[in-house]
């Protein structure tokens, strides 16, 4: 089990992870393989654990998104980074390749979503619409090439969707986001990576900051050179 989990840090209280795209992050309705179950798995086996092993999901990433997470040990360290998440003491940066290039190199995108639970479909609304919920994102594009950005994307709230909603309502579609990029978007993988996440460890207080890169040997990432900041 060990093998096949990307490890980037674990202690008593924490266990900091690499999820591989196309894994689901926690159990859902598939019934697929997902990676809460097996941090689970390995924390038993590991550790010869008996029974029900306890895990705290803290964060979620998209099934299409690879990239870092981080899990709790102990219900004292899930309350605790609980409470950082929705006091904004969590800073998660993504890398996203843009179909197009955004009018701005640099911008602040706020918008109000809504989520159809019927489809699993996020749209832009207005802010007296049933169900709107404020969404802002922070972007920096750091390489334009043939018609493509890599945009370097700072959350500022944690909403189901919310990059590949923001972007495509400027015209500036994920890459591989065939659900909200429309005609504009180029079919392949999603091209959203959660690189870099950062936090105070729920127990020590000490400043933590985890890093992975996307897949730079894969389309589109080896069409740009960049570095992680």
């Amino acid at each position: 089990m060990q093998d096949s989990l990307n490890i980037l840090y674990e202690d008593n209280h924490i266990i900091v992870v690499l999820k591989p795209q196309m894994t689901a992050c926690c159990p859902d309705e598939s019934g697929d393989d997902n990676l809460f179950d097996m941090v689970k798995e390995y924390i038993k086996e590991t550790y010869s654990k008996p029974g029900n092993v306890y895990l705290g999901l803290i964060h979620r990433l998209d099934r299409p998104t690879g990239g870092v997470m981080v899990f709790a040990k102990t219900s004292k360290a899930a309350a605790r980074l609980s409470e950082q998440m929705k006091n904004g003491g969590f800073e998660k940066k993504y890398f996203a390749v843009l179909c197009g290039v955004p009018g701005r190199d640099k911008a602040t995108l706020t918008n109000y979503l809504r989520k159809n639970s019927v489809n699993n479909m996020v749209y832009v609304c207005t802010e007296s619409e049933e169900g709107a919920k404020f969404a802002s994102l922070a972007y920096e594009i750091r390489g334009k090439h043939g018609g493509l950005s890599l945009a370097e994307i700072t959350l500022h709230t944690g909403r189901t969707h919310q990059i590949r909603v923001q972007t495509a309502a400027i015209n500036c579609p994920v890459y591989g986001d065939m659900r909200y990029g429309g005609a504009k978007a180029v079919k392949g993988r999603l091209a959203l990576w959660a690189y870099s996440l950062r936090f105070t460890h729920p127990v020590t207080g000490e400043a933590l900051r985890f890093i992975a890169e996307p897949p730079k040997e894969e389309n589109p990432w080896k069409l740009f050179d960049f570095e992680v900041l």
